[in-house]
């Protein structure tokens, strides 16, 4: 059996306004490998990137807890979940969020230097990272400069700078044409095997989550129940 990296137990998620409560999630319970890539689908509205921002620690459960590595998320400091989202976890937005005024590299490097590592060394890797994602020509250039598929690759080196155990992607491809949704599914299945991090990657496209390890689907605030895991991480 594959290490386990995070564990999602009985999570449920309400948003109250005024005297109206909906509820968003419902008892999910969801285990993710190391090195394994998940794809979560659903329907917009389903309740798959509250789950994905609630395991990132970018929102907090009504009920429930969230695992990683033996420390329950949201029993921790408001800093130790800092320290986990700068040096565990990595993000991907459908939107890249990248700071407009800066270059791709200086985009890349930036997670690097919150953690206070040194700025020769941090460059360094952030270029190797955008060279091997394809974008060695485009180190200069600001985002205005880019086409959205290289905007969403250097969103990808941006998140494994700091080598994350986790990478956590919401609709990554939402806003890119089948050909540059595709390199970056292509893209992040490559860097999974071969750096060992692990992606959740929520999606309402069927086709391109079919090409991760596991697909789990959301409906209406609930999650299938999830399935076993072999040695190599894939579905049994």
């Amino acid at each position: 059996m594959s290490e386990l990296l995070l564990e999602v137990k009985s999570v449920s998620k309400c948003f109250k306004e005024g005297n109206v409560e909906t509820q968003v999630l419902k008892d999910v319970d969801l285990q993710v490998f190391k090195g394994e890539q998940l794809a979560i689908v659903g329907t917009s509205g389903s309740g798959k990137s509250t789950l994905l921002h609630i395991m990132g620690t970018l929102d907090c459960p009504t009920s429930g807890s969230v695992m990683m590595l033996g420390e329950d998320l949201y029993r921790l400091s408001a800093r130790r979940q800092s320290e986990i989202r700068n040096q565990d976890l990595g993000f991907i937005y459908q939107f890249h969020h990248l700071l407009p005024e800066f270059s791709a590299l200086e985009n890349v490097v930036m997670p690097a230097l919150i953690q206070g590592r040194d700025r020769n060394m941090a460059e360094a890797e952030a270029k190797a990272l955008l060279e091997r994602v394809g974008l060695g020509h485009r180190l200069t250039h600001t985002p205005a400069e880019m086409s959205g598929g290289e905007r969403q690759r250097t969103a990808i080196a941006r998140a494994l700078i700091n080598k994350p155990k986790l990478v956590l992607a919401d609709e990554p491809t939402g806003n890119l044409d089948a050909s540059s949704g595709e390199a970056v599914y292509e893209l992040i299945q490559e860097l999974a095997n071969q750096l060992g991090t692990a992606f959740v990657v929520v999606t309402h496209d069927t086709k391109l989550a079919a090409r991760m390890d596991r697909q789990l689907q959301m409906k209406d605030g609930y999650l299938q129940v999830d399935d076993p895991v072999n040695v190599t991480g894939k579905a049994s």
